[in-house]
């Protein structure tokens, strides 16, 4: 099988990337390096042909979608505080970018495309566990370019007639997650304070909970995804379970600082993952507990992370509270 990673040198995609190989993929990998990073392939880097590209600008690098089996597009701006600064630019990234991939599939006879959604596309659900059939309701401009990503994905396949998944993650947390960028990823911030000796910022009283999605348990859902024969479909990935933001600070340790609850976020996140058991025959291994170890085991990747304060992390999330209450 041939394909091509999107963002491959990004958190998930590098590990999506080294999963592929042992299953014997020969893999072509996209970047631009916004947010990735080439040390996340270092181990592979003689193993896979990478292009550093621009996928929302036409280019050379297009050629390269002929003869592939399988398109992983993982390629996207994340965070809710610069798509709130800069809306043009999440726009350009995440629609224009998903614009050309899906007119690529369709220009070079692709098989299939997997495409990596978000679950932040539910926005403030009433019902939990949410499943698919929730009304979709996005709250700031992150959600809603990569919501409009998974329209162009599951339209085009519909018209165009190939095949093609869209993966709605939840909350997913690993090794090599984000350690740069505007604040936003809640493990890179608690394990760099940790690092640093800082209090842990706890948002609201903490008790708001997650659905926590180890990295290994997504990777084996989008290869699973990929050499399915399931088409069209919009699927939940998560856990399935929910764990309150005070209880990762525990498993971390540390003590804890208390900053102000944001505007536009959900009290829950927490995945109906039925249609992924029965659809995937996937299901979740890594509980939350394991996980989290895994991450301190490798707590030095975050050395170089920025440490966020109180003070900072009100200056950065200024626009945030502007615009989103």
């Amino acid at each position: 099988m041939k394909c091509i990673v999107t963002g491959g040198a990004g958190f998930i995609g590098s590990h999506l990337v080294k999963f592929l190989l042992k299953k014997k993929f020969k893999i072509i990998v996209l970047d631009n390096l916004i947010s990735g990073d080439l040390k996340n392939l270092d181990t592979i880097k003689n193993q896979i042909k990478f292009i550093h590209c621009d996928i929302s600008t036409r280019g050379k690098w297009q050629k390269n979608f002929k003869n592939i089996d399988i398109v992983f597009h993982l390629a996207a701006l994340a965070d809710i505080v610069p798509s709130v600064n800069q809306p043009r630019k999440y726009f350009r990234y995440n629609v224009i970018g998903s614009f050309n991939i899906v007119n690529l599939c369709k220009e070079y006879n692709v098989k299939k495309l997997i495409y990596s959604a978000s679950s932040s596309c539910y926005g403030i659900p009433k019902i939990y566990p949410t499943c698919e059939k929730t009304k979709i309701d996005t709250k700031y401009p992150y959600a809603l370019t990569k919501y409009l990503g998974e329209c162009l994905v599951l339209h085009w396949s519909k018209v165009y007639k190939f095949s093609s998944i869209s993966l709605r993650l939840f909350n997913v947390y690993g090794t090599n997650s984000r350690t740069s960028g505007t604040y936003g990823a809640m493990f890179g911030v608690f394990l760099a304070q940790k690092i640093s000796g800082k209090p842990l910022t706890i948002v609201g009283d903490g008790k708001q909970c997650r659905d926590f999605i180890y990295i290994s348990d997504v990777v084996k859902a989008f290869y699973l995804a990929g050499i399915s024969n399931i088409s069209g479909e919009a699927i939940n990935i998560g856990s399935g379970k929910i764990t309150s933001i005070l209880k990762i600070a525990d498993l971390i340790g540390g003590k804890k600082i208390y900053i102000p609850k944001r505007p536009g976020e959900p009290d829950i996140t927490f995945a109906n993952i039925t249609k992924a058991k029965r659809l995937l025959s996937w299901k979740p291994i890594v509980d939350i507990k394991k996980g989290v170890k895994c991450l301190l085991k490798e707590i030095n990747y975050w050395r170089d992370a920025p440490v966020w304060t109180p003070k900072k992390i009100e200056i950065a999330t200024n626009d945030w509270f502007k615009y989103l209450k």
